[in-house]
């Protein structure tokens, strides 16, 4: 009892840390008030995916309020399993995000999973932008409530067809630094997603209905621990979906 009280202690310590530190980068831009207050509401995904083994239905979105200098952000995502009622994955995070460059913020907050198994509460340290190229990147390192250390780096390329027809690849990788096995998480790399969507922009841009496929790889203890489960460790799905912008 007396060690998971002190992971506890730290785990909480390091996410105050985290916050107070963007918060505190904040405060002079804030008094400012240089910029306007905006907010803005984004599904990139909202779609159904249709595969062999299951059909699944899955979003992935955020809300944000705040200026230039600073900005709060509710980012979530699930996947709903059509044939068992229930979901696969329901994840939210609250975070605060301060630029550190022209074309990068530092983020950090509290992510909150509801996998199968026990739920989960992480903190989260980040970084989300554009790198060359023009290709966007989320890079996460989470610290869970048990000491367990993971990340995420997910990248995302807009490539214009025509002034509205975009083809849309997605690559999203998880790795985690030990074992979880209540909530069937092995260490080192333990999943890839890849994706390709190809969407028409509508509505002033704001509305794009898409098609496409997305790929799901389990790999290493992982997979191992999801074979010993009866679940499959790799999905092809076909999608079809709508990204909404406002």
């Amino acid at each position: 009892m007396t060690r998971h009280r002190r992971t506890d202690e730290v785990f909480l310590r390091a996410v105050r840390m985290a916050l107070l530190c963007l918060a505190a980068s904040s405060f002079p831009a804030v008094a400012q008030e240089k910029s306007p207050l905006f907010y803005s509401v984004t599904l990139e995904q909202f779609e159904y995916r249709f595969g062999d083994e299951s059909d699944v239905g899955a979003w992935d979105g955020d809300a944000v309020i705040g200026r230039d200098e600073w900005k709060f952000r509710l980012q979530s995502k699930g996947e709903y399993q059509r044939e068992s009622s229930s979901f696969e994955t329901l994840e939210n995070q609250f975070l605060v995000q301060v630029p550190v460059s022209d074309f990068f913020d530092a983020k950090a907050g509290v992510r909150y999973d509801a996998p199968k198994g026990p739920d989960r509460v992480y903190g989260v340290l980040g970084l989300q932008g554009l790198a060359p190229q023009w290709y966007e990147v989320d890079a996460d390192l989470f610290l869970s409530e048990h000491g367990d250390f993971s990340a995420r780096l997910d990248v995302d390329y807009e490539l214009l067809l025509t002034n509205r027809l975009i083809l849309i690849p997605t690559l999203e990788a998880d790795f985690a630094f030990s074992e979880d096995r209540a909530i069937g998480v092995g260490s080192g790399l333990g999943k890839i997603e890849l994706g390709a969507r190809l969407s028409y922009d509508l509505v002033d841009r704001s509305v794009a209905p898409y098609v496409g496929v997305h790929f799901e790889q389990l790999l290493g203890s992982t997979k191992r621990l999801k074979r010993d489960d009866g679940e499959p460790t790799n999905e092809l799905f076909f999608v079809a979906g709508v990204r909404f912008r406002f």
